[in-house]
């Protein structure tokens, strides 16, 4: 919570405890915080509100008629009304459990707070819209409609002022970060004021910052988010790969999205749904797997032209397009996978606990670290052997990791802003799931697009469970 949330719960408790304190004390303190309760609720109001501290604002109104009518009472020299405790016991359990309320709820649902960055560079992020002339938009009906892609990128930095402004977590504007958080709650079939927090957040980077000073160019990291998520949802991740010294360029992907907004203002909502038969479903997914990996293709092809000049863009001569991985979580892994096999031009691939939709699954020459909850036959039977088929087909060493105590959103940023419950989040705290998830990332990353000579197997199985896939399948 926030200095002036935390002024109006404490003056609120007060309040409450005033009716039980000893006399010479009770006005006093009554008055004091009657007082602060009022200047701070109406400054707390007046720089917009959380949906978590209305609670705490109700038991707070609720009292002061009280603490006003005895003060009143008191300066008219009449004696204080009395009143039997048996009958204040109900009224003060029942404000105190609203106040309670506030800091349970933030505490549930809070503005998510990053983790700082552990690497060398600040970090900038800038967002570009691509359209891809060669490729109908087969969402829509018009056709003369073509794909469009927004892309954000996090990139090395110099370091900005403190007084900076820090990019908002949801979009390139206030706005922005309505729209997408409505379109999320939406999406999770939520109230839209559950995931308030996300609108209010900031990150660590700096919106257009320039880029980091020297001539060295920086490895590329491609993203595609999860079914119905956006470019933005594995922001601390993407951050603080971007601390390291890597460029990341995460998608949304239109009509799979939650919410996309495009450069002229228009929205594009999501027309993914699941028709609940199985069979249909999965010819879905293979679907909207093909899109997402030719829409990366495609934004490995734009940054491409960027790092040599041909367009503009952020970054443009630092980026080094020679050294490209291809990730993803849930459906954005299984895209970056089919990706990878489908373009030679990417180096690696990272699937986040990703299932691979990919129907003409064939040989394919990248490395490929695959990050996995524990999940239990019983839940998703086809989950790992299929995996595990797809892995062998790789020419290089790859590698199964599978993290005790991860769920399915352990590996984004959801544990920053959900509630800590183990089948949404994972057990692993508010912070360490997106640690664990950059620091597994940065060491294969380090040796599949930097050649650093650690002992990877080592260095991963230091996060969990490790299974290696030799090359040409044997394990």
């Amino acid at each position: 919570m926030s200095l002036l949330e935390t002024v109006v719960v404490a003056s609120a408790l007060a309040l409450v405890a005033a009716r039980w304190l000893p006399r010479r004390i009770r006005r006093p303190t009554s008055v004091s915080a009657s007082v602060l309760v009022t200047v701070s609720g109406v400054a707390l109001v007046w720089s917009s509100v959380r949906w978590q501290m209305m609670p705490v604002l109700a038991g707070a109104a609720l009292l002061l008629p009280f603490a006003v009518a005895a003060e009143l009472r008191a300066r008219g020299g009449r004696p204080p009304h009395r009143t039997r405790r048996w009958a204040v016991v109900p009224a003060s359990l029942a404000c105190l459990c609203l106040i309670a309320v506030g800091p349970a709820a933030a505490w549930a649902l809070p503005v998510p707070d990053f983790p700082a960055l552990s690497g060398s560079f600040a970090v900038g992020t800038s967002v570009v819209q691509w359209t891809d002339a060669d490729r109908p938009e087969n969402a829509t009906r018009d056709r003369h409609d073509r794909r469009a892609v927004v892309v954000q990128l996090w990139y090395p930095a110099r370091q900005s002022p403190p007084d900076a402004q820090r990019a908002p977590y949801l979009g390139r504007t206030d706005r922005e970060a309505d729209v997408v958080s409505d379109a999320l709650a939406d999406y999770a079939g939520v109230p839209g004021f559950l995931l308030d927090g996300l609108r209010r957040a900031r990150t660590p980077a700096v919106a257009d910052a320039p880029v980091a000073e020297g001539d060295g160019r920086f490895p590329v990291v491609l993203f595609s988010p999860g079914l119905g998520g956006v470019r933005t949802q594995n922001s601390a991740w993407a951050q603080e790969l971007a601390s390291h010294g890597y460029v990341v360029a995460a998608l949304d992907h239109p009509y799979d999205s939650a919410a996309v907004v495009l450069a002229d203002g228009r929205t594009v909502r999501t027309k993914v749904t699941s028709t609940g038969d199985a069979d249909r479903d999965e010819a879905l997914a293979a679907e909207w797997t093909a899109v997402r990996a030719a829409d990366l293709s495609f934004v490995l092809t734009q940054l491409d032209r960027v790092a040599r000049g041909e367009i503009p863009g952020p970054v443009s001569g630092r980026m080094d397009t020679g050294r490209v991985a291809v990730t993803g979580h849930s459906l954005g892994g299984g895209a970056a996978l089919q990706a990878a096999r489908q373009d030679s031009r990417f180096d690696s691939v990272i699937d986040l606990d990703g299932f691979p939709h990919d129907p003409d699954a064939k040989p394919f020459p990248q490395p490929v670290l695959a990050l996995t909850q524990d999940v239990r036959g019983d839940i998703d039977p086809d989950y790992i052997p299929r995996l595990t088929q797809v892995l062998g087909l790789s020419r290089a060493t790859s590698y199964r990791l599978t993290v005790p105590g991860a769920a399915h959103l352990t590996f984004t940023d959801a544990p920053l802003y959900l509630p800590p419950v183990e089948s949404l989040v994972g057990s692993r705290g508010r912070t360490e799931g997106p640690h664990l998830t950059a620091a597994a990332s940065l060491a294969f990353l380090g040796t599949t697009l930097r050649d650093q000579p650690d002992d990877l197997a080592t260095a991963l199985a230091a996060y969990g469970d490790l299974t290696v896939h030799a090359p040409h399948g044997g394990t």
